[in-house]
């Protein structure tokens, strides 16, 4: 029998884990300039490294190290929309990448309010 993860956990792993793919996807699509390839590279690692970090927070071993891995989330997806913004898309992709862009805005908000809640618990 698999594990039963609390939903809100498992629905944010998952979210996480899409937008980390979402990036990957649209950056395959961008037109390959100078600017866009290292915009690219650098949104595909920090998109990644917030479904990777998201899913390290789940396994801490304490609050304090859950509340680090969380922020280090929150750091991520604020740099993922960066690069974002950043990149040059053909107008086909602008949805694409507008959606990706509030995809960002919307997980740094729960990320916001995952460590502003976790913080009111310690005191």
């Amino acid at each position: 029998m698999t594990e039963i993860k609390n939903s809100k956990q498992f629905d944010l792993e998952e979210r996480t884990f899409n937008f980390a793919r979402g990036c990957r996807d649209y950056v395959k699509k961008l037109p390959r300039t100078i600017s866009n390839i290292e915009y690219g590279r650098q949104l595909i690692r920090s998109s990644g490294s917030v479904a990777a970090n998201y899913i390290e927070a789940n396994e801490s071993l304490s609050k304090k190290d859950f509340v680090m891995r969380i922020k280090i989330c929150r750091k991520e997806v604020k740099e993922s929309r960066l690069w974002l913004q950043l990149t040059e898309s053909k107008t086909e992709d602008k949805d694409e990448k507008n959606i990706l862009i509030q995809e960002a805005t919307e997980l740094l908000k729960i990320f916001n309010s995952i460590v502003v809640k976790t913080k009111s618990f310690e005191h």
